[in-house]
């Protein structure tokens, strides 16, 4: 079950709500039924699920509903239809006392504007959450110490935030909203205001925290590059309409309609696509069972210069020339006594981490799953086309 899911989710501003969706459904301009109602379409028909432990990043261009829909989630705006389920709870026909104990203890939320009390120090801010629960000082105080400890802010707590930088500032606003181990976070547009090196300082931060804590992070952002760097899932939307969910490589390979396509245009696609997506068929010799001859025998009928050798478990053992293969039937050796060393890497790194592998491999990469089993190779030609940004098929070519 989806930790947080949402269904036929919309929100009109205004008073002439069935006019609007009328012709919201006529796929009429936001604009137009503006001037045509006087309401404006904030979000429309949203339909998407959130799972425990990932970063579900929500982005758009300026209007586009998002910072809507993360209020829509803890009814800071109240839903005009639909329904959102927590952990299977209608978070949209709970009472005001449920609600208020939804938001204390599971769900906490990170402006773009910080948020912090300026006449508190950045302890008293950090407690404030835990403070409105009615915890006790001496309890509070070391669940919020414990928070900053974590942020790396435990020594400037009795500083107040005009003191602190912009980034300082937000680090101390996530811990607020950390100190009560909620189960959801909810972000909006946090690293917006931030300058671009304290931005990415802050994106590492979150990460590096997720990797820790394994919070479900809902994160609203405008910025696609920080969508595609710390997002498992992005869903993009467009006048209030959710118009792609998926994962940074779906979008990117994949676009649902010319906006996305538009949308991410200008990303560097080496930073977002992994081996999994380039990677090709392995043409293999079995080294516990396959001779010179049947290695021979498969790079004829293949069409391929070599061979990847794997053992019984498909764990590489190395690479096989077609040089090799011939010197071992003249000489009477073994296949593992004619192979060369072949790289392996993960299926899930990036190309741009493969490029100064491969520049200096003599091989092509073998590209292996968490168990070390093989699962396909890369070759030049493939990072060479990745890196110049062409689109990928999903066709399956030999080891040239």
């Amino acid at each position: 079950m989806a930790k947080v899911k949402i269904e036929h989710l919309t929100k009109i501003f205004g008073k002439r709500v069935k006019p609007a969706l009328d012709l919201v459904e006529k796929h009429v301009s936001k604009t137009d039924i503006l001037e045509q109602t006087g309401a404006t379409v904030g979000v429309y028909d949203a339909n998407l699920e959130v799972q425990e432990g990932e970063i579900f990043v929500i982005m758009g261009l300026s209007g586009s509903g998002k910072s809507t829909l993360i209020r829509l989630l803890n009814r800071l705006i109240e839903p005009t239809s639909g329904s959102i389920y927590l952990d299977g709870d209608d978070i949209s026909k709970m009472n005001k006392e449920e609600l208020l104990d939804v938001r204390r203890k599971k769900m906490s939320m990170v402006f773009q504007g910080f948020g912090l009390f300026p006449q508190r120090t950045v302890l008293e801010n950090t407690e404030y959450g835990l403070e409105v629960q009615g915890m006790p000082k001496e309890e509070r105080t070391k669940l919020a110490e414990q928070a900053l400890e974590n942020a790396n802010l435990l020594p400037f707590k009795d500083q107040f935030p005009s003191q602190l930088s912009g980034g300082m500032q937000q680090r101390v606003g996530l811990a607020r909203a950390l100190a009560n181990n909620p189960e959801i976070l909810l972000m909006d547009e946090a690293f917006s205001a931030l300058d671009p090196l304290i931005r990415r300082e802050m994106q590492d931060e979150l990460i590096e925290l997720q990797a820790k804590q394994k919070k479900t992070i809902i994160f609203i952002s405008h910025d696609l590059n920080e969508a595609l760097r710390i997002g498992d899932r992005i869903a993009i939307m467009k006048d209030g309409e959710v118009v792609q969910i998926g994962t940074g490589e779906d979008i990117l390979t994949n676009p649902a309609n010319d906006y996305v396509r538009a949308f991410t245009e200008n990303v560097d696609r080496s930073k977002v696509l992994t081996a999994e997506r380039i990677m090709e068929q392995p043409v293999t010799a079995n080294i516990d069972v396959d001779g010179p001859n049947v290695a021979l025998k498969k790079m004829v009928t293949e069409e391929v210069g070599g061979l990847v050798a794997v053992n019984r478990s498909r764990e590489v053992q190395g690479f096989l020339s077609g040089e090799a293969a011939l010197k071992a039937r003249k000489e009477g050796l073994a296949l593992k006594d004619v192979l060369v060393d072949m790289p392996t890497i993960q299926k899930d790194m990036l190309v741009s981490d493969i490029v100064p592998i491969i520049y200096d491999a003599h091989t092509p990469l073998g590209v292996v799953n968490d168990e070390g089993r093989l699962v396909g190779i890369v070759i030049r030609g493939r990072v060479l086309e990745a890196l110049a940004d062409k689109e990928l098929d999903n066709q399956e070519t030999e080891v040239k």
